[in-house]
């Protein structure tokens, strides 16, 4: 994003783009327990945001680690052993409460919940200097939140950080968990680049 500033504090329509990923999920349900990872570095600046934006949704902070998993790790310390949890990326700001909701009932009854949708370009593999394509029916992009019962998701992140671990279901599944998808959301985009900030903005002015 070249920002000097991480992209989750980046101004989205008004306010730091965590503060839409709070009130979405405070809005599908407002008895949720809210934990936000953010560096420890960061921690007054956040509440100094919290105080000129008189943000009044209650949450706990906790200090992010080296790498996502560690970040997630933390903040599950702050969890209840019981229930659902559910893990979301700070940088998607437009997640359809919704898409919440439907993930905590999906994960309810089945245990674990991820979103998908599906892949629109075409697709190819690189393997050193070759490349074939491959069939994009059959691949699917990964979206957050992803909800798990609370047993599943601790027992997962007691075991030691693996490099490919790049989201919270490829954890749960080492543990031998089945992932479970349902339809995810075009809206709830990853903000990456910085034309993806500008689209966000068009969006939010037409929800």
């Amino acid at each position: 994003m070249n920002a000097g500033v991480p992209k989750q504090f980046l101004n989205l329509a008004g306010k730091p783009m965590l503060m839409h990923c709070i009130e979405a999920f405070y809005a599908a349900d407002p008895g949720i327990s809210i934990v936000l990872a953010l560096p420890a570095g960061y921690f007054h600046a956040w509440q100094q945001l919290c105080e000129q934006q008189a943000f009044p949704i209650p949450h706990q902070l906790v200090a992010g680690g080296e790498t996502r998993f560690h970040s997630v790790q933390n903040s599950l310390s702050l969890t209840d052993n019981e229930g659902l949890i559910a893990i979301h990326d700070g940088a998607r700001p437009l997640v359809p409460v919704s898409l919440i909701r439907s993930a905590f009932l999906t994960a309810g009854q089945l245990g674990n919940c991820i979103p998908v949708t599906p892949v629109t370009e075409s697709l190819r593999i690189v393997s050193g200097t070759t490349n074939r394509p491959v069939h994009r029916a059959d691949f699917r992009m990964v979206q957050t939140p992803q909800v798990f019962q609370a047993a599943i998701i601790k027992k997962a992140y007691g075991q030691e950080f693996h490099e490919r671990f790049t989201d919270d279901a490829m954890v749960a599944e080492s543990i031998g968990e089945t992932i479970h998808l349902i339809d995810g959301d075009p809206v709830n985009f990853k903000i990456t680049h910085p034309y993806d900030l500008v689209a966000a903005e068009a969006l939010l002015q037409n929800l």
